[in-house]
């Protein structure tokens, strides 16, 4: 490696992640947008960076978790976040929970968002939608991000799918983008050892799996350690799955209905191969096409995120929810 202008800047991004915290394209993105760091370069055009801004990372990761937006704090020096965390552990330790002031104003920068993004998708302009959705997933957080901007706007997709203002391929370009930036909404913080596990995909037939990304997401971010085995898969094969990491729940997601028999044979043959004691969840935008096989199998009834959270944390204490009929979130 080339040595760079400063000698004290030694680490490559990807060391600089792992030591932070901070994942790489979350590192790039407010580095970009709030310039919370100022890295140099090495002859070859690589990013190097310092101790200084390894410990600027750790603790804007370290505030930006406890509720704090990083366009307030991105500028403030090491001194500075030392204090503001440093107060906030003395008075309440617990982490803040947003007024319903703040709720209706990030409800609003989404509904902005939105709007940016979907004028992007309509424009055919994959570079400026990728940029608002990085720029959103920082000034929102992960789950805002998720529940207010981008379940909404996947429902907007198809409805004007249907309405023939946008194509097929704009669908496949929205998709594909935020596949990519999966590796910034996961979860940053390492999963506990006894964590509980969670398998997550989508039954033979179903090649959507952003529901399934989603509630992948949506877990890992609860503390659930999480395999997630991408989509198309028969029951006996995410059963195996279950056996090999021990699984205590069984998340699967269902955007598309057809008039096969395909999809209620493989939630009848899963439900007899899971373990009496593995929760089986069933969401997405077509399971309620489903109804008559859920209500035979019987599923875990969501009502929400909100509702989809807590079911996480009775599930992951022991506590297994009584199976109920439908599977209403759009996951």
């Amino acid at each position: 490696m080339a040595k760079p202008n400063n000698e004290s800047a030694q680490y490559l991004i990807s060391t600089v992640a792992k030591r932070s915290g901070v994942k790489s394209d979350l590192v790039r993105a407010w580095e970009r947008r709030y310039q919370a760091v100022t890295p140099t370069r090495t002859n070859g055009g690589h990013r190097v960076y310092t101790d200084q801004d390894i410990a600027r990372l750790k603790l804007l990761n370290h505030a930006t978790n406890s509720g704090h937006s990083i366009s307030q704090i991105a500028q403030m020096s090491l001194d500075e976040l030392k204090n503001l965390l440093k107060d906030e552990d003395e008075a309440a330790p617990e982490i803040p929970v947003l007024t319903p002031a703040a709720q209706s104003d990030r409800l609003y920068l989404a509904q902005d968002y939105i709007e940016k993004c979907y004028a992007s998708i309509l424009a055919f302009d994959a570079r400026g939608l990728e940029s608002h959705f990085e720029n959103a997933i920082v000034e929102l957080g992960t789950e805002a991000f998720i529940e207010n901007l981008l379940t909404p706007l996947l429902t907007l997709i198809g409805e004007r799918w249907r309405l023939g203002e946008l194509r097929p391929v704009h669908e496949h370009m929205t998709s594909s983008i935020i596949r990519s930036l999966t590796y910034v909404l996961r979860n940053n913080s390492p999963c506990a050892d006894n964590a509980p596990t969670m398998v997550v995909s989508t039954p033979i037939g179903q090649l959507h799996e952003l529901g399934a990304l989603l509630a992948a997401i949506i877990a890992e971010i609860k503390g659930w350690r999480v395999t997630y085995l991408g989509a198309n898969l028969p029951a006996e094969e995410i059963a195996a799955a279950v056996k090999f990491t021990k699984a205590r729940a069984v998340t699967i997601s269902i955007s598309f209905c057809a008039d096969d028999h395909v999809v209620p044979k493989e939630l009848r043959r899963l439900k007899k191969l899971l373990p009496s004691d593995v929760a089986l969840i069933v969401g997405g935008r077509a399971a309620s096409y489903y109804k008559s096989v859920l209500d035979e199998v019987g599923v875990l009834n969501i009502h929400s995120y909100g509702h989809f959270r807590q079911l996480l944390d009775q599930i992951g204490q022991g506590n297994m929810p009584e199976a109920n009929l439908t599977a209403e979130i759009s996951i």
